[in-house]
């Protein structure tokens, strides 16, 4: 169990957060474009469809990212994509080629709202990030 000035540390910076971070100042999904090319594309492709040049030589084929919501229902699973991503949450055995990206999303934090209502202090590249993949769901 953390004391409770762990706790009441916690909600005094993710108040900040939230109060320092006006909306215009969220990223948008174009901003993620760059982190995904950089990142992603090498594996997922440029179309993110999972097949990046580095597609063939995987033991586990990338997944097509731009289905993630229509395997989910129609809902893009949001805490599940940035747990995939940082590597948080992702088993060994799911996506064993799967890199752990969170210390590379490192930096200023922002608020996300991660579909509880409660504004979760998450890394700005991380948002950027999921903001361009969910801009990329498709209906199956």
């Amino acid at each position: 169990m953390r004391p409770k000035s762990f706790s009441l540390m916690m909600a005094c910076l993710a108040a900040g957060v939230v109060a320092g971070c006006a909306p215009e100042e969220m990223p948008r999904a174009s901003d993620g474009r760059a982190l995904f090319m950089e990142n992603c594309a090498v594996c997922h492709g440029a179309d993110a469809k999972g097949n990046g040049p580095m597609a063939r030589a995987m033991g586990t084929p990338p997944l097509d990212l731009t289905l993630i919501a229509a395997r989910n229902g129609g809902v893009f699973p949001t805490v599940a994509v940035l747990s995939k991503v940082d590597g948080y949450t992702r088993a060994e055995q799911d996506f064993p080629d799967m890199p752990e990206f969170g210390a590379l999303l490192e930096g200023d934090l922002l608020p996300l709202d991660t579909g509880d209502g409660v504004m979760t202090p998450t890394p700005r590249k991380l948002v950027a990030l999921l903001e361009y993949v969910e801009s990329l769901q498709v209906s199956e």
